[in-house]
Parts: C-alpha cells; structure tokens; sequence
C-alpha cells in the first residue's frame, strides 16, 4: 500500500524557529502581510532573507 500524506518537497523545512516580538512590531508585520497578501512567515523569511544576502 503507497504511503499517505503530504508529499516530500525538494527543500523541506525541517528546522522550527520560535522568537518573542513586541505587540507592536507583530501588528506591523501582520499589516504588512495582509497589504502584501502574504503570510507573517513569508514576511519573516523575506526580512531575513534580505538581511542576510546583505552580509555577503
């Protein structure tokens, strides 16, 4: 019998990340991401993406 559930995705996200914010800064992200019709961990992973690529 084939197995069931969601299919394996070529880049997996296996780690889990988990940060405290300000009430404020959440309600700015949450703002944000529904201008931009994305989700907070969209925004979180775009922010982080940016800060990172800027290091380099």
């Amino acid at each position: 019998m084939a197995k069931m559930g969601r299919p394996k995705s070529k880049n997996a996200k296996k780690k889990i990340l988990s940060i405290r914010v300000e009430d404020a800064l959440y309600e700015r992200i949450c703002a944000y991401a529904e201008q931009h019709q994305l989700t907070v961990t969209e925004v979180v992973l775009q922010g982080l993406d940016k800060v990172l690529s800027a290091l380099k």
